[in-house]
């Protein structure tokens, strides 16, 4: 017996869910590094360029499949073509693989909350991260870290909480709760780093166009592989979070204020961090370039320097940063946790209690197996790095492939779909982006990628470290897929 799908109480219930997905850890510090490392101010215009060209033509063909054939990624792209069932799982297993070490950082940021007061990770901030708070092993070591145990533990407490209570009552809830909070918290964060000296300094450096780095195709990778990141599409959460729209909601409509809200809280997060990196770049006597670092450095190693100069005021913005951290990563791993949740509902035709017990208990108990042992920040940079940039790229690269170069007559049945309830229509244009200028970034990115890998390995992990922590992950994502797929519905 098929079960009635549950619905966003509202389409506003969708938009504020689909913003929260969007808006994660990354938008707070991966990207004004990005737009930083990628020619500053002119990296905005392939930025936008790729936001056009991709993002939003990618984020439309997701709302249109899961709307249309209302199922997670597994059932709808089944529902659509029927030897497209793996693809589906594909995306599947890479946000489950993703959730599980997305909770590990999500443990870190909400740590730091408490170490802001009173500033606890002292003058050093770097042996503090990596030897007091992670107790990083250089080699091989499952030693639990008790600090990690305990942050991990509580992170799967609340995102399973919200999972239990569904989509109106636990995800859609949730959002209306965070996403005004985040706005709330990250914009005052910003006028009190606007407001620091040596702000100025930090906003140049984040806007003064290299106009040179335009010609170096991997800036225009970094772009589309950012945007492509961002907004949460190719892997299954917007097919997902699509699934529960009523038959006509306006799906571009909705498409436009996600993408752009997305994009417009990423622009407000590089004037703060910048402001701050400004104001640290005057206190040391350095020039921004030395002060800036990516990714983990910036939000667990520079930030907390940041802070620590700024006297008593210090404890607050900490405070807002971290707070802002966690809540943006909740709403985002919340979304993330759906889509394997809802794929096996779909499958078994398990309910939703069965489902977050069985998906998310498994998830949780990996997550805090792997990532509350000495080599925790390992496992995510490894898995991290797989995930994102051979999974995600890899599982987006065949839905295209499939849906709009194997199955060409299901173009004109999806453009109609989308015209016929959407405010924003979609034509020969949409089609040409997901046909020729998406798949060509795309497959390049992935080329690239392989590349680099193949020949290099990633970071100075050993070989061995990679191949079961890094391929591995891939091999399960393609087997998994493969066997996930044979199975038969309960």
């Amino acid at each position: 017996m098929t079960q009635q799908r549950e619905n966003w109480s509202a389409r506003s219930g969708f938009i504020l869910a689909a913003i929260g997905s969007a808006v994660g850890l990354g938008n707070i510090w991966r990207f004004p590094y990005v737009a930083y490392e990628n020619g500053g101010g002119a990296f905005m215009v392939p930025y936008l360029i790729a936001l056009i060209a991709a993002g939003f033509p990618l984020l439309f063909l997701d709302y249109v499949v899961g709307q249309k054939y209302r199922g997670a990624p597994p059932t709808a792209y089944k529902r659509m073509v029927k030897s497209a069932e793996p693809i589906g799982w594909w995306q599947v297993l890479v946000c489950a693989i993703i959730g599980i070490y997305y909770a590990s950082v999500l443990g870190w940021a909400g740590s730091y909350v408490f170490f802001s007061f009173g500033q606890q990770w002292g003058a050093d901030t770097e042996a503090f991260f990596f030897k007091t708070f992670l107790q990083n092993a250089d080699t091989l070591n499952f030693t639990f870290v008790p600090n990690l145990l305990w942050s991990l533990v509580l992170v799967w407490l609340v995102a399973l909480f919200i999972m239990f209570a569904g989509v109106k009552k636990g995800i859609e809830l949730s959002n209306r709760i965070f996403i005004p909070l985040l706005v709330v918290m990250f914009t005052i964060l910003v006028v009190q780093s606007l407001r620091l000296p040596g702000a100025t300094e930090g906003l140049n450096a984040f806007f003064t166009p290299n106009w040179s780095a335009m010609a170096d195709p991997k800036v225009w990778l970094a772009a589309f592989g950012h945007v492509f990141f961002s907004m949460s599409i190719g892997f299954g959460i917007m097919v997902t979070y699509a699934s529960y729209l009523k038959r006509n909601a306006n799906l571009t409509g909705s498409g436009l204020v996600v993408g752009f809200a997305n994009s417009s809280f990423e622009l407000l997060a590089g004037i703060g961090i910048f402001s701050a990196l400004g104001f640290m770049a005057q206190a040391s006597g350095k020039p921004v370039a030395e002060v800036v670092s990516g990714g983990i450095g910036l939000a667990f190693i520079a930030y907390p320097k940041i802070i620590s100069s700024m006297g008593d005021l210090g404890n607050i913005i900490g405070f807002l940063f971290y707070a802002s951290l966690t809540v943006a990563g909740l709403t985002s791993m919340v979304s993330i946790l759906e889509v394997p949740i809802s794929a096996f509902r779909d499958k078994f035709g398990w309910s939703r209690n069965k489902a977050v017990s069985i998906v998310g208990g498994v998830s949780a108990v990996i997550s805090i197996l792997m990532f509350s042992t000495q080599n925790a920040i390992t496992f995510v940079d490894i898995i991290d790095n797989f995930a994102n940039n051979i999974g995600i790229v890899l599982g987006a690269i065949l839905s295209i492939i499939w849906v709009f170069w194997l199955n060409r007559s299901l173009i004109p049945v999806l453009t109609n779909h989308i015209n016929r309830i959407s405010s924003f229509k979609v034509g020969k244009g949409w089609v040409f982006t997901l046909t020729v200028i998406t798949p060509v970034a795309l497959i390049a990115a992935l080329i690239l990628t392989l590349k680099s890998l193949l020949t290099e390995g990633y970071g100075e992990y050993p070989m061995m470290t990679q191949a079961i922590f890094g391929w591995g992950v891939v091999a399960i994502f393609a087997v998994g897929a493969m066997l996930l797929s044979s199975m038969k519905h309960k």
